[in-house]
């Protein structure tokens, strides 16, 4: 038997396994390459929530959540356990995605190794190493180590240029968020309503405009959370929104929510939500509030239109392209601007377009072809 080149895709977290599953799925159209899959467990009910959505199973499991308390604490047991790992697969290649601490942890383990890494969604900044945080470090990191750089956007192969990576080693492909969302859509029109949480609040609000919120972001903890959180509470005074807050699982998060949220007959806070449910709240949905990358790129594509809550961003393609507003975190700014939208239908309905800003729905079956271009040589 020939043998064949062995690829590791390593990812920790829901959001890494929703964007990575298009990728690992067009990777099996190539035979000559032995895909691996290796989770770090760095989140463990989310995470398994999305490889059960997209049929992935892993390969090598590492179990790391809660391995440590501290971030440090938990990078480091992730340097140990994924440079132990890579001993024993001995892969030609890692590949890796965003700005994880897995990202951080594996990036640094394969340097320190030999192993060549390729890094998906390469190149977003926000140029706050504070915001997102720690997350903006992460990528920078990976920035200089990995050689292959697979960026979603033309403004993301800019940065990389800008930070002196090698123009050949630079390819635009577009971000894998679109094929996760064809392919998630795809399954959503061939099944029949679901009897799910959402399905529920969307009956309890009918009649009502649906107004989403997410909030989860680390530095948005604390102070700023109970921020935000009095700002939804203000928006729920009126009586022609129903909003519906699916909550992190993390305490200091579900925690102050709750505590603010709860009880209120306009406000249904459900529990995290699977892959499919949240892009059918999204596609419901007449407004979005959120502190997520994700929502930021997924929001546009589907289009709805989003706030952001934060002050700076590391995709500025849904703001460019009229899709996204960054409104910060100052309770008082996020409810005259939801507002102000909410009360003009001109305003909210020319945001409400389908934007492909960060993607045409085809980004995984470009990298995977150039991977196995680069395993082949």
């Amino acid at each position: 038997m020939l043998h064949r080149p062995r690829l590791l895709v390593v990812f920790g977290t829901r959001p890494e396994a929703i964007k990575m599953a298009p990728v690992i799925e067009a990777l099996r159209n190539y035979p000559q390459i032995d895909t691996r899959v290796l989770v770090t467990g760095q989140h463990r009910g989310l995470l398994e929530q999305a490889l059960r959505a997209f049929g992935i199973v892993a390969d090598v499991d590492l179990a790391l959540m809660g391995a440590a308390a501290t971030l440090e604490g938990q990078l480091a047991a992730m340097l140990v356990a994924i440079g132990a790992a890579l001993e024993r697969e001995r892969p030609a290649r890692v590949v890796v995605h965003g700005d994880t601490l897995t990202t951080l942890a594996t990036t640094l383990a394969a340097h320190l190794r030999g192993v060549p890494v390729a890094h998906v969604e390469a190149g977003l900044r926000s140029g706050d190493l504070s915001a997102p945080w720690p997350e903006e470090g992460s990528r920078r990191v990976a920035g200089v180590l990995a050689d292959l750089h697979f960026a979603p956007t033309p403004a993301a192969a800019a940065a990389l240029r800008a930070e002196n990576v090698p123009a050949a080693a630079i390819h635009l492909t577009g971000n894998t968020v679109a094929d996760a969302l064809r392919i998630v859509r795809a399954r959503i029109a061939a099944a029949p309503a679901p009897a799910d949480a959402v399905a529920a609040a969307l009956a309890r609000f009918s009649g009502r405009r649906i107004v989403t919120v997410t909030a989860h972001r680390r530095e948005n903890q604390g102070e700023t959370l109970a921020g935000i959180a009095e700002a939804v509470a203000r928006l729920a005074e009126r009586a022609d929104l129903g909003i519906v807050v699916p909550l992190h699982p993390n305490p200091a998060v579900a925690g102050p929510l709750a505590l603010r949220l709860g009880g209120s007959a306009r406000i249904a806070l459900l529990p995290a939500l699977d892959y499919a449910a949240f892009v059918r709240l999204m596609t419901a949905s007449t407004l979005i509030l959120t502190d997520s990358g994700g929502v930021q790129e997924e929001a546009p594509a589907l289009g709805v239109p989003v706030l952001v809550l934060r002050d700076v961003t590391e995709r500025p393609e849904g703001v460019a392209a009229g899709g996204a507003r960054i409104v910060g975190t100052d309770p008082a700014r996020i409810v005259a601007a939801a507002s102000a939208l909410l009360d003009d239908p001109a305003a909210i309905g020319a945001m409400a377009v389908a934007r492909d800003c960060h993607g045409d729905g085809h980004a995984a079956g470009r990298i995977a072809a150039i991977l196995a271009a680069a395993l082949a040589t």
